[in-house]
């Protein structure tokens, strides 16, 4: 079913960091950081694949989703939602349930056999794609998805993720370069609001916490190796 209901954007960041941190998706650690991806140390962690085992949570996730797609893209900006493998594929099936709209998924590279699609569903040329995410960081793998969509000749401006880092100023500059805009509901910047109001973690974890939000890049740098 389609929202009707629209809250305020702050009110949407306010409660998604409420539910990510009811759920225990956040995870602060200053003493022993966490290792990224990119193999930089981090006192921050989210696991956004959690949401899909909270029914109630979830469900008011994919309505603020929705709501906020419609309100900053358009209410008829789509054609197909995609899900880029692996954690974007449920959260684009929920979405395009809401939208009443086609959902596809994006394989990160090709099966290697059969087809050896990286596009599983239906994408046609021309249709306007919005690719689904659970979360972004710098925006680089949001790239390779686009990018796959755009080869079939459907058309992809926009992607929609629960949660953006907000911290890398590199991210939307990357993104809009591209051709993409990012949708999202809350950041690490409304996360840390929240559980300090909520008093989730000791003053001394959020402190840190604040600190590498702040100016991430030199409190990895003080920390490789």
């Amino acid at each position: 079913m389609i929202p009707s209901t629209y809250p305020p954007k702050e009110e949407i960041a306010r409660l998604t960091a409420r539910m990510l941190l009811e759920v225990k998706a956040v995870h602060f650690n200053a003493e022993t950081p966490f290792t990224l991806a990119s193999g930089l140390p981090s006192p921050t962690y989210i696991d956004c694949r959690k949401l899909i085992s909270y029914p109630r949570i979830r469900s008011t996730l994919m309505d603020f989703l929705a709501v906020t797609v419609m309100r900053e893209a358009g209410f008829e900006a789509f054609d197909n939602i995609a899900g880029g493998e692996t954690a974007g594929i449920p959260f684009a099936a929920m979405v395009a349930e809401r939208l009443a709209l086609p959902m596809t998924y994006v394989r990160k590279k090709p099966k290697g056999y059969g087809r050896n699609a990286r596009i599983e569903g239906v994408m046609t040329e021309g249709e306007r794609v919005l690719l689904v995410e659970d979360l972004t960081t710098d925006g680089g793998s949001k790239l390779s998805f686009v990018d796959a969509i755009r080869e079939t000749g459907a058309t992809c401006g926009h992607t929609a993720v629960i949660f953006y880092y907000g911290i890398f100023p590199e991210t939307t500059d990357r993104l809009d370069a591209h051709g993409v805009q990012l949708h999202h509901l809350c950041t690490w910047w409304d996360v840390l609001t929240e559980a300090r109001a909520q008093g989730s973690f000791s003053p001394e974890t959020l402190t840190e916490v604040e600190a590498f939000l702040t100016t991430p890049r030199a409190w990895q740098d003080a920390r490789k190796g």
